[in-house]
């Protein structure tokens, strides 16, 4: 599955792209879903924060996956990609059409906004993924329109819960990685033994999405993975503990509030709000 390293791509030398590089060290990616959510995990220092689009898509009434969010997703790009606090990566879904034109069209528009990196998957909503050719063509055209973005070609081999996903991942990796790909992410992989096989025949930074049953960051960063994506997690759980909290209050069970954050804390919020123009 080796080929001649992207290393020396123009996005892997960027700041976002050289987080990808640090054997050892995995960049653990959370996943925001509007200004809020994003600038309280950069006040926890996270050097880079990525969006999730069930999140997103949730948010706005929606479903995911179903290239529903396309605009949604370019005015948060636009809202979060220029404060300045850190590395935003975006989650582009299929890039919201099957013209690799079109997609690129929309990367470099999100790189005009302060994009640093962008998530492009190959699943689709009816459980199918789209053939190889057509999502090498996408990662193609948005390299040639933007060397800089740093491109994660996901493949959802796994997601899709495939009688045997290896092969058909393989395929797809081998074919992201000659198409211009700079990192790849393979979601719901949770063996150590495939993750470390992967980390050892690869070319471009492996990213995985972290699963509570799964190896934990040290495990993974031992493993050779090179990022870890918290997808929708934080989102959802957000969403429980919200019901739960107004559910034991309803039961009247007390809340003290104690992990909540106070009116000032989230008043202060829009001082690096960006920007939609």
């Amino acid at each position: 599955m080796n080929h001649p390293t992207n290393a020396s791509t123009a996005a892997a030398r960027t700041p976002f792209g050289a987080l990808h590089h640090r054997p050892g060290e995995p960049l653990l990616l959370p996943n925001a879903w509007d200004h809020a959510s994003a600038a309280v995990l950069a006040d926890q220092g996270f050097p880079a924060i990525g969006t999730t689009s069930l999140g997103l898509a949730a948010s706005a009434g929606l479903p995911d996956g179903a290239a529903a969010t396309r605009e949604e997703t370019l005015r948060l790009a636009r809202r979060l990609g220029r404060t300045g606090r850190y590395l935003l990566s975006v989650d582009l879904e299929n890039g919201f059409s099957d013209d690799p034109g079109e997609v690129a069209a929309l990367a470099v528009e999100l790189a005009e906004a302060g994009v640093a990196g962008i998530n492009l998957e190959d699943g689709r909503p009816d459980g199918s993924l789209a053939p190889v050719e057509l999502h090498a063509a996408k990662i193609t055209a948005i390299k040639a329109a933007a060397p800089d973005l740093f491109v994660n070609a996901r493949t959802d081999a796994y997601w899709h819960a495939l009688a045997d996903p290896r092969p058909e991942a393989d395929r797809r990796l081998d074919a992201y990685q000659l198409a211009g790909a700079d990192g790849v992410f393979v979601p719901f992989l949770t063996d150590p033994a495939a993750i470390e096989r992967l980390c050892g025949t690869l070319a471009v930074p492996l990213n995985v999405l972290y699963s509570p049953t799964g190896p934990t960051l040290p495990e993974l960063a031992a493993l050779g993975v090179a990022r870890v994506s918290l997808g929708s997690l934080l989102y959802r759980v957000g969403l429980a503990a919200a019901v739960s909290t107004a559910l034991a209050i309803q039961s009247g069970t007390p809340a003290s509030g104690a992990d909540a954050l106070g009116f000032a804390a989230i008043q202060s919020l829009h001082a690096d709000g960006g920007t939609e123009g």
